[in-house]
């Protein structure tokens, strides 16, 4: 259970928001405009903070810029209509730690609000934090996209091409190793200082599978 502020105009969208983190057990609070956001952000512990880029009263950025400013460091999704690149830089910029364009499914949100877990495994999207039990594992941007994927897929079979194709945006085959210098060192990284047989599973000829528990021997 996590305490989230939400801080969006729209009422339609702000109560899709609260009842579906509701109904996860979240306790949710609301702040129809970026005044009051501003207040409760900067006077309340939250978990979590949901933030739409365009509000009345003061925008999201400024926002968030705000509580940057003040040594608030909770995690900060931003919701926006605006898909530009440049939106979106300019976002993670002033202290965003995702990024989510509208209109959105909730399954999506809440798979950013939600860390992923399969088994010892723990995966913060918002935090950008790796756990195994309670070694934090530090990877790289492309490392953590790899095992992202990989988690969401735990206990399947995933080829070389599904790599290429959701992790490097390659609809061709460049005809390279990167695939498999990644996940061997997204390996190590995961196995270092375990005594169990490593986590990702190399089906010859195959492609990799992520064991949704380890296994002794």
């Amino acid at each position: 259970m996590m305490k989230i502020l939400v801080i969006e105009d729209d009422s339609d969208t702000a109560n899709y928001i609260v009842k579906g983190l509701t109904q996860q057990g979240h306790v949710v609070d609301r702040a129809p405009d970026g005044r009051d956001g501003l207040f409760l952000a900067a006077g309340e512990k939250y978990d979590v903070l949901i933030v739409d880029r365009m509000l009345p009263g003061l925008d999201g950025l400024a926002i968030v810029k705000t509580i940057r400013g003040a040594g608030v460091k909770t995690p900060i999704l931003f919701l926006t209509a605006v898909d530009g690149i440049d939106d979106r830089v300019e976002g993670l910029e002033a202290g965003g730690d995702d990024y989510l364009v509208k209109p959105f499914a909730f399954a999506e949100l809440a798979a950013r609000v939600n860390a992923l877990c399969v088994g010892e495994l723990q995966m913060d999207l918002l935090r950008r934090i790796v756990r195994r039990g309670d070694q934090v594992i530090e990877l790289q941007p492309r490392e953590f996209r790899l095992l992202e994927y990989l988690m969401r897929h735990a206990g399947q079979l995933v080829t070389r091409t599904m790599l290429l194709e959701h992790v490097w945006d390659f609809h061709f085959d460049p005809q390279t190793t990167v695939v498999e210098t990644h996940v061997s060192r997204l390996r190590s990284k995961l196995d270092q200082k375990q005594d169990d047989r490593s986590l990702i599973e190399t089906v010859r000829g195959a492609g990799y599978r992520l064991r949704e528990a380890p296994s002794l021997g």
